[in-house]
Order: C-alpha cells, then structure tokens, then sequence
C-alpha cells in the first residue's frame, strides 16, 4: 500500500491510496469522495488492461460533473419534486437537476466531499463521512464508512455502512465508468443481468412505479448480448433476481473482443446500468483517455431510483438502530 498527498479540493488534502496484489492489479483511491480513480487487472499473458475512465488532474474532481468512480450518497439517483415525507415531516431537498429533481445526494452531496482515511494496508482501505443533520436537507447525522479491497482473484469488493442518530434516508452506490478495452464504445461491449423485470421511467428518468417484465423490451439482458444491439441509450434499473440481503451474481460484462469479463456480484436488489449518453470531456483523461459519450458504462447496485415515493420498491428509510450494508464485488476474469 502507498498514500500519498497529491492535492487539495476546497481547502482539504487529497490522499491517494495505491492498492496492488502480486498478480499485477492496482487500485488507486482518492479520499475526495471515496473515489475509485483507477482499476488495473492483469490479463494473464504478462499484459494489463485499464478498465476504468478516471481523470489525469486532480483538479477535475473538484466538481466531477460526470460522478467518475465516486461514492453516491445520501441517496443515489434521483428524488422526484424536491423533497420528500417522512414519519409526517416533510424535508425539502436542493434540486440541482432539471425538472426540480434532487441528484445524487444533492450538489454537495458524498461524491464531493473530504472522506477520512480510517486504515489502509497493501490490499484495503476504510474510509468514513460523517453527515451532520440537515446536510443536503436530510434529516439526522448520519455516519458512514467505505472499504476497498482488492485480492487476489482480481476482485475488487466494496463494503458501504451507515447508521443514523434519526430517521432519514440512505441509499449509496458506486459510480464508476467501466470499459474493458481502450477506446472501445459502451454499445460494443456485451452484457448479461440476471433481471426478469426492470422499473420504466419517464423522460424524467423518475420511475413511473410500474415493475415491468423485460421479456419483449429492449432491457431483455437475461442472455450476454452486445450492448448496442437494441440502439437504446440505457439509464435504467433493473430488479435483480435472487434475495435481497445475498450476495449473488447479478450481471456479467465483456469486451468487444471478448478477451476480458466482468463479473458484478451484490446483496442490492436493484442495478442501474447507465451507458454514459450524457459523459463528456471534464478534464483530461488518465493518459489519454477520451470521456465522450459512451465511452464507459456503469452498473450501479443499489435500492431503486426514488424509492421513498413509491413504498412497494425497497426501503430506503434507515432509523436509530439499525444498520445500513451494502456489498458489491467486481470480479475480473481474463478469458484469452
């Protein structure tokens, strides 16, 4: 393991933490929003391969436009018309997206903000936030902590955890842009979810609260298909198969040459895969990557966009006492 100091963002020094296994992988870690900045998997011949889009300058993460690699909270996605209720009270959100919709966690949300380096070692790091009550218009201080670890199968597994002082909502994800080969379009990889329904959205990309079957529908991923195939530029959730609170695999991801797959495994019982249709050039790219639209994908567990405003979706409330988890592992298999 190495931390380094590499920069500061908004008066805070930024530390970098290089995660590595003999076998060739390497992780970089950023505590400015508990950011995955890099990801390196050995190909088996000697070779490694990139396989995620990250920025060259500390400087672009200051605002991250596009969320590359960060740690989404209080809740991730969206939250329709500004607010929401709770136990009879109402918390007004920032809406920092149109359509008076609340993004993310908000424009200060998780992804922008200093993380404590609790412990690191060779493979892991913890990070933790503390948010206080009324930050981002939620209610309750709220802790919670991230860990990475990197082994050496080649998985990188994250474990998030939160609790709370009062009830509020919590609902974290992941939001890193995968490709699995240089330069190489989201709509030309092939994907594979273990989803027989999906939520449709409207243009809003607010779930309409239907629960859909994807059999007829282009979100029918249930057999590896190439990604492009159905020209559907895709930002939407799909209910996973299999029980909520087991860890299972739940989609599986391969490069155009089919040399590369990626494995998702989680406990959520949603993922979203977002094919990148809005990412464009924020700052430059890690030695030389371009970040135009859908040059990555993302594949984020989670427990449905605006799951507060429809109560037959997983809860997102989290009251004194209890104990949020989330775990989502991301498994490399080199296949050539």
């Amino acid at each position: 393991m190495e931390s380094r100091e590499i920069g500061v963002l908004g008066g805070d020094p930024v530390q970098e933490i290089r995660l590595s296994t003999p076998a060739g992988a390497q992780a970089l870690v950023l505590s400015y929003g508990a950011t995955l900045r890099d990801l390196v998997v050995p190909l088996g011949d000697g070779r490694t391969r990139r396989v995620v889009l990250g920025y060259q300058s500390i400087e672009a993460y200051r605002h991250n436009p596009c969320y590359l690699g960060a740690t989404i909270g209080r809740c991730a996605n969206r939250i329709a018309d500004d607010h929401f209720v709770l136990d009879g009270q109402t918390s007004p959100l920032p809406a920092n997206s149109a359509g008076g919709i609340h993004l993310h966690g908000g424009p200060q949300g998780f992804s922008r903000r200093p993380w404590r380096v609790v412990e690191a070692d060779q493979s892991s790091v913890l990070l933790a936030l503390t948010s206080e009550d009324g930050d981002q218009g939620y209610p309750g201080r709220v802790e919670v902590t991230c860990r990475y670890h990197l082994s050496d199968s080649t998985c990188l597994r994250l474990e998030m955890t939160g609790e709370a002082d009062a009830p509020t909502l919590l609902n974290l994800t992941n939001h890193t842009y995968f490709t699995l080969a240089d330069d190489a379009s989201a709509d030309d990889h092939f994907l594979e979810i273990a989803a027989r329904f999906h939520t449709p959205a409207r243009d809003t990309l607010i779930p309409t609260g239907e629960i859909r079957f994807v059999e007829g529908t282009p979100y029918d991923f249930r057999r590896l298909r190439r990604i492009g195939d159905a020209k559907v530029p895709y930002d939407i959730n799909f209910v996973l198969d299999g029980a909520d609170g087991t860890v299972r695999p739940v989609a599986r991801a391969r490069s155009p040459q089919q040399d590369l797959e990626l494995e998702v495994h989680t406990d959520q019982p949603g993922l979203l895969l977002y094919t990148g249709s809005a990412l464009f050039q924020a700052g430059p790219g890690l030695e030389g990557q371009k970040h135009g639209p859908g040059a990555g994908f993302c594949l984020e567990t989670y427990r449905f966009t605006d799951s507060i405003h429809q109560p037959h979706f997983p809860s997102v409330i989290l009251r004194p006492g209890e104990r949020y988890t989330h775990r989502c592992e991301y498994r490399f298999n080199a296949l050539a």
